[in-house]
């Protein structure tokens, strides 16, 4: 058999398997995890530009669209709540993939599950799937693959089309057809990143859409090519050097991606993640008071100054993807969540400052790390000569360091609230922790 295959193969077998209620309690995280991003995207002025350019489809079909209270056919909702979803920068992270599989994933299936009158219970069995095979290509295709390309829009297709065909219980060779179809599709450049556009969210809305797409055509028959993963023309060809195949299928079936996501923390690209908490655990230790702060040193993996290079941002976008901003806004502001990137947060004059006594610099032991572990040594030197140092050697909300489920509530309620009130964020939540709930409107209600 060829790798999308015995995917195939597992996809069918997998609609007959028992989940224990721990696996089922991690796909509940992710759900809320992604309404809390889907939400917090809503109200962006990405959002409202997606939305308009989708304005003659809206008003018909069954799933719902963030931000309105119009419906949309299932690949609109699919799109926009894809984009939507990944534009706030809070969405899960599969570390060892460098991926964000929520908004692709939950996007596309939970789109189909709307149209298709599915129940809370078919859809969380549905993301546990959808993770565990888009999960487990993006490992094997790094890290080569994140040199141009953005995983989340190339192995999210797999999420979408996986998730989508267990939903909609097809056999092993529609799932195979389905998965083949949607990796054609796989797309999204790293360049998209450098520069203060709204084009990289539309990577995950893309993903989302295509692998909803390939199965609706694979349920009607249509066939995709069974060898595009390993082929010599084929997926891992394009976009990887030297895939590791042979590692595609270890333990599968026997431990689940799902309970190894990290949670952001921070509202902004995880990257920084490591230098924010490494400074943040020498807060709590000593008493640093930022206006005697001399310097700030901040050592990372080689991709963190790849990506979240600017410095002294001029647009929220931008701020999101500057370490120096981002170290500096949880120095003098405690959180580097949603706050952080307002105008006037960008304007402060403190936050100014501070970056200019930042000093970045790659670190080769957070590299050689990385994209297994992700890294930073910082140390801060006082005015009085004092230095203090830490090596976080993982980010608070990865697997190894996780957050509690009080804490992923912490979060959704402060991403929730400003939008939709702090009794309907306590409603969603209820709901989708509630074993008896059982059909998705009501949630969708809540938005």
């Amino acid at each position: 058999m060829t790798l999308l295959q015995e995917f195939g193969v597992f996809i069918e077998a997998s609609q007959r398997r028992s989940f224990t209620d721990d696996i089922m309690h991690h796909a509940r995280r992710a759900l809320l995890d992604w309404q809390g991003s889907l939400i917090a995207g809503s109200d962006s002025l990405a959002a409202q530009k997606l939305r308009a350019s989708y304005e003659e489809e809206l008003g018909f079909g069954k799933s719902s669209v963030a931000g309105t209270t119009q419906t949309a056919f299932t690949r609109a909702a699919a799109f926009m709540n894809g984009s939507i979803s990944h534009i706030a920068e809070f969405d899960d992270i599969y570390r060892d993939g460098a991926y964000h599989p929520a908004a692709p994933t939950i996007s596309g299936v939970f789109a189909l599950a709307q149209s298709r009158h599915a129940s809370l219970n078919d859809l969380l069995r549905a993301i546990i799937i959808g993770y565990e095979v888009s999960t487990r290509i993006s490992r094997v295709i790094q890290p080569s693959h994140y040199q141009y390309f953005h995983t989340t829009g190339t192995a999210g297709v797999f999420g979408s089309a996986a998730a989508c065909a267990f939903l909609l219980k097809l056999d092993a060779t529609q799932a195979c057809a389905a998965l083949a179809t949607a990796g054609t599709f796989a797309s999204g450049l790293q360049q998209a990143f450098r520069s203060d556009s709204m084009t990289k969210p539309m990577h995950a809305g893309h993903a989302a859409e295509v692998g909803l797409h390939a199965v609706l055509a694979a349920e009607k028959g249509m066939s995709g090519t069974p060898d595009l993963l390993e082929g010599s023309a084929g997926f891992g060809a394009a976009l990887s050097k030297n895939p590791r195949w042979e590692e595609l299928f270890e333990e599968i079936g026997q431990s689940w991606s799902i309970t190894q996501m990290t949670f952001k923390n921070h509202g902004c690209c995880g990257h920084n993640f490591p230098g924010i908490d490494a400074v943040s655990n020498l807060l709590q230790q000593y008493p640093i008071v930022p206006e005697e702060i001399k310097k700030v040193r901040v050592g990372a993996y080689q991709a963190t100054n790849d990506v979240c290079y600017y410095v002294h941002p001029q647009s929220a976008f931008e701020a999101k993807f500057s370490l120096t901003y981002t170290v500096a806004a949880r120095i003098i502001l405690g959180r580097v969540r949603e706050k952080a990137f307002l105008e006037q947060a960008l304007q402060d004059p403190r936050i100014y400052a501070l970056e200019n006594k930042i000093e970045l610099f790659e670190d080769p032991e957070c590299t050689s790390h990385f994209p297994v572990r992700r890294s930073a040594k910082v140390s801060i030197e006082m005015q009085d000569g004092t230095i203090y140092r830490h090596y976080q050697k993982t980010r608070h909300g990865d697997p190894d360091e996780p957050l509690t489920d009080a804490e992923l509530m912490d979060k959704f309620i402060e991403l929730s609230e400003p939008r939709i009130g702090i009794n309907k964020a306590g409603q969603l939540a209820s709901l989708i922790f509630n074993p008896d709930t059982e059909d998705l409107h009501e949630l969708t209600l809540l938005w």
